[in-house]
C-alpha cells in the first residue's frame, strides 16, 4: 500500500500529515480552521484516500501560514506515497457540479510543479475563511507534490459551492491519476523514462 507520514515544524506552524493513497476515504483533521477541514474532507472522500492532518499554527496572526504549510506538507506526503510512479495512469480530470456551481480540475503527475488557477470567487470570505488562501493551499501542494494542476471554476454564484466543487474535483482527479493501469504495469508512463 502507498502510505506516507510527514511532519513539518517551523516557528509558525507544527504540522503532521499521514496519507494512504489506497484507502477508503477516511479522514481525521484538526487544523483550527473548520472550513479547511471540510474542504480537506472532500479530497479524502472523493479521492478515496485516507488522510490525517494535525496542525497548530499562528492563527492569532491569520490563517495564511497554516493553510500554506498544510498544502506543503500534504504535497510532500503525497510525493512520498506515490513513489516512482511506475504503472499509474498519471493523468486525472474531473468535472464536479454543486447546485449552480461547476468546476473542472485537470492534472498531470509530471514531476514538474505548475498551477493554473482560474477561479473568481463571488465574495472574499466564506464565513471567516479568506478565499485567497485556497490558491495558497494548492500552490503549496503543487510545489511539493511536483504536479501540473489546472483548476477552473466554470460557473457559480455561491462561494462555498465554488470552493467545494474545486476540492471535490481535485480529489476525483487525484484518484484517477494514481490508479494502477494494468497495461502499464511496471512501466514508467513517460517517454523520458522518469517523472
Amino acid at each position: 500500500m502507498r502510505i506516507a507520514e510527514v511532519s513539518r515544524n517551523t516557528l509558525e506552524t507544527q504540522i503532521s500529515v499521514s496519507i494512504n493513497l489506497d484507502g477508503a476515504g477516511v479522514s481525521k483533521f484538526s487544523t483550527g480552521l473548520a472550513f479547511l477541514d471540510h474542504m480537506l474532507d472532500q479530497i479524502a472522500r472523493h479521492g478515496m484516500m485516507d488522510i490525517s492532518v494535525q496542525a497548530k499554527g499562528d492563527l492569532h496572526i491569520d490563517a495564511h501560514h497554516t493553510v500554506e504549510d498544510i498544502g506543503i506538507t500534504l504535497g510532500q506526503a503525497f510525493a512520498k506515497a506515490i513513489g516512482d510512479k511506475k504503472g499509474i495512469c498519471r493523468y486525472g480530470h474531473a468535472y464536479v457540479p454543486l447546485d449552480e456551481a461547476l468546476s473542472r480540475v485537470v492534472l498531470d503527475l509530471s514531476g514538474r510543479p505548475g498551477l493554473e488557477f482560474g477561479v473568481e470567487f463571488t465574495r472574499a470570505r466564506i464565513g471567516d475563511f479568506d478565499v485567497d488562501l485556497i490558491h495558497e493551499f494548492f500552490q503549496g501542494f503543487v510545489n511539493h507534490a511536483q504536479l501540473t494542476l489546472h483548476i477552473d471554476n466554470l460557473r457559480g454564484d455561491n462561494a462555498h459551492h465554488q470552493a467545494e466543487t474545486i476540492f471535490k474535483a481535485f480529489g476525483r482527479a487525484l484518484r484517477m491519476a494514481v490508479q494502477a493501469d494494468a497495461r502499464m504495469a511496471g512501466i514508467m508512463p513517460s517517454t523520458k523514462g522518469a517523472l
